[in-house]
């Protein structure tokens, strides 16, 4: 329940205003069409005025504005939603990474100190009192370590694997918007040609410049999803490249942990 709030208060902190531009768009199209199109004009005649004004200079926002209504809001919000909600879990995802990471080789040389000045408990508190799953596994072999070596790997394997999972949570969703998103957007191109066909028949002859525009607003649903595929696929590979790294760690500091209890026992 706590992982659910922080994916919904990081969507609605990062892309709150996205989504409300998104609902103005969906109750207001006409009003917003005749400011943009005010917009670009004003923006066309200072370029004709000064040319030392570049295109290039015209805002993002009004320019995403204009697409996203020209490819229609009935298939543009689900794409818009699905990156949102994407970007949202990839980010709860970074900061319980970033969370969890720590100096691995400043840890176990502690975990080495506190179980040779003051034994098994000493380590488990040093354990307790560290965050991460690192410090998390060593603290389950240390608490079974009176029942033997070979239940200290059992243990550490095992909650290695637990520890995994957890770090892993929210990555099939994320996989699910990476392949929704650019879905969504076909479809919208598929409607969207349909709808520029059912205006060439109704006219009963090819315009160039309807089946341009029909072609036009299809075409830019195809493209907000393969956006928000790419952008999301991003955050996908860097997530799973910080938990390979940290498995990694886990790995090492397992038998790391293994060969300190083995001399301490001796």
């Amino acid at each position: 329940m706590k992982k659910l709030f922080l994916v919904l208060a990081v969507a609605a902190l990062t892309f709150g205003p996205a989504t409300v531009f998104a609902q103005d768009e969906a109750a207001a199209p006409q009003e917003t069409v005749a400011q943009v199109e005010e917009t670009t004009a004003a923006a066309a005649e200072e370029v004709a005025v000064n040319p030392e004004v570049e295109i290039a200079g015209e805002s993002m926002h009004h320019i995403l504005m204009q697409k996203f209504l020209e490819g229609g809001w009935g298939w543009m919000l689900p794409v818009l939603l699905c990156l949102i909600l994407g970007l949202a879990i990839a980010i709860e995802r970074i900061l319980y990474l970033s969370l969890a990471t720590i100096n691995t080789k400043k840890f176990i040389a502690a975990v080495e100190k506190a179980l040779n000045e003051g034994g098994i408990e000493a380590a488990k508190e040093l354990c307790r009192n560290t965050k991460g799953p690192i410090a998390s596994i060593y603290y389950q072999g240390l608490d079974r370590y009176n029942q033997g070596l070979d239940a200290v790997e059992k243990s550490v394997v095992s909650y290695g694997s637990v520890q995994t999972g957890q770090m892993e949570s929210g990555l099939s969703w994320i996989g699910l918007f990476i392949a929704l998103s650019p879905m969504l957007g076909f479809m919208g191109t598929v409607v969207g040609m349909i709808g520029a066909f059912d205006a060439i028949q109704a006219a009963g002859d090819i315009s160039p410049t309807l089946v341009a525009g029909g072609i036009k607003v299809a075409l830019l649903t195809t493209l907000m999803g393969l956006i928000a595929a790419v952008i999301l696929q991003l955050f996908y590979n860097y997530i799973i490249s910080k938990i390979d790294g940290i498995v990694n760690e886990m790995e090492d500091a397992s038998i790391i942990l293994m060969d300190i209890l083995t001399v301490y026992k001796k």
